[in-house]
């Protein structure tokens, strides 16, 4: 690439996370000089080992100007520590990168805003981070708020913000300030299906307009449609790097071949968190080949912590090329199941009708969130998380039948009452 063309450069970045081992306590300058003293007497103890983790290790690319990749990989890749490595929110162990132009980022519900400051501050606060003018803001500002859809609440601190209303603004405001590189993380989830829709076609304009954008997401439709390039990641290193039909088709072939259930990280910090998901047979026994004829029965095992108001889950079934077949929530039943639950352990059911799902391999995606502003809560967001295959036995062409679904249509004779009428 040429120096000219170059946006972003990443050579050789690294980033270790210590697990366990002591914490170091808070001191004061007295303390120090106390430890100070006793440091030679240091040398007749053991020091605890400390394990080390690599989020990221050894990784290298370059992205064009007003180049669009995709960024994909299972949950601890390492895609939102590059993210945050590249926002400047966290410093890499090792490696350099090079940003060649202002910086926006959405990466996490509650960054990048102040919570006592109101909306309106806030754009201002954000504009004038990526050193922008006020003009510049003022030129924008009605913008930001119509595309935010919050022009009721500008003038109120955002701490009582709900969680959709936080990610339309901080979506709103990371594109529309033209930073010359946006980056966004999977938070694009916590909004309902009409935000992430009108939140896709901005990313495509903003893609036109040649700005470099780097977008990590769970949803390979998305990767396809707005995406020049892809970057898979596994275990914190680039396993592939081209077109993202190509590195799409890998990465989904690789997750089926793996296992069909995704390693789920306990966190005791999480307020809420899945801990369990399988998919019951007909007899009750967990099975991830699926037969269209009967239900097909999801069990999921979670853990509330702490209570939140206006918890929800979101799911989506999608086949491997990422083509979302089936959305549900949490409120498909009537009210919400999730909403206000006591700290305790739970198991749900979700049940697919028979001969809903065509023949194909399938995947589960699952985001849990809150109607309510949720910043001040830990809530798992855990992704991709289980998949499993269909197919059918019954069905005269059986697996050769295509097609997304795998009803059975009635063809019905009425030619003799046609006749007759």
């Amino acid at each position: 690439m040429s120096e000219d063309t170059i946006a972003i450069r990443v050579s050789h970045l690294s980033k270790e996370y210590r697990l366990g081992g002591p914490q170091e306590p808070y001191h004061t300058f007295r303390d120090a000089i106390i430890n100070s003293l006793k440091a030679p007497l240091k040398i007749f103890h053991n020091t605890p080992s400390v394990e080390g983790f690599w989020a990221l290790k050894q990784v290298s690319f370059e992205v064009n100007k007003g180049e669009v990749v995709g960024v994909i990989g299972r949950n601890g890749a390492g895609k939102s520590t590059l993210l945050k490595i590249l926002s400047r929110i966290t410093s890499p162990t090792g490696g350099t990168v090079e940003l060649h132009g202002r910086v926006g980022s959405l990466l996490e519900v509650g960054t990048g805003f102040h919570p006592e400051l109101t909306g309106r501050e806030n754009i201002y606060l954000s504009g004038s981070i990526l050193g922008m003018k006020r003009k510049e803001i003022d030129a924008k500002l009605n913008d930001i708020v119509s595309f935010s859809e919050i022009e009721k609440f500008l003038d109120t601190p955002v701490k009582r913000y709900s969680s959709g209303m936080y990610v339309r603004l901080a979506f709103a405001v990371a594109a529309h300030l033209e930073p010359e590189i946006l980056l966004v993380d999977e938070v694009l989830a916590v909004g309902d299906a009409v935000f992430q829709k009108k939140c896709l076609g901005k990313m495509g304009d903003v893609a036109k307009e040649g700005r470099t954008v780097i977008f990590v997401s769970h949803n390979m439709s998305a990767v396809r449609q707005l995406c020049h390039s892809c970057i898979l990641f596994d275990k914190g290193q680039i396993k592939e790097k081209g077109t993202p039909s190509t590195v799409i088709e890998h990465y989904l072939a690789m997750s089926s071949s793996e296992t069909s259930k995704f390693v789920l990280m306990l966190d005791e910090n999480k307020a809420f968190q899945l801990t369990g998901i399988r998919i019951l047979d007909k007899s009750g026994n967990e099975n991830n080949n699926c037969n269209c004829d009967y239900p097909i029965l999801i069990e999921l095992k979670f853990i509330v912590r702490t209570k939140i108001p206006g918890l929800y889950g979101y799911m989506t079934i999608q086949r491997n090329d990422g083509t979302i077949v089936i959305e549900s929530d949490s409120f498909d039943s009537g009210p919400n199941s999730l909403d206000d639950l006591n700290p305790a352990e739970y198991l749900f059911h979700v049940q697919i009708p028979a001969r809903t799902l065509g023949v194909g391999n399938y995947q589960i995606y699952l985001n849990f969130t809150s109607h309510f502003n949720i910043a001040s809560f830990n809530v798992d967001s855990p992704g991709i998380v289980y998949s499993f295959l269909v197919f059918d036995e019954t069905s005269p062409r059986g697996n050769n039948r295509g097609g997304y679904f795998s009803t059975k249509l009635i063809w019905e004779n009425v030619t003799f009452n046609a006749k007759n009428s």
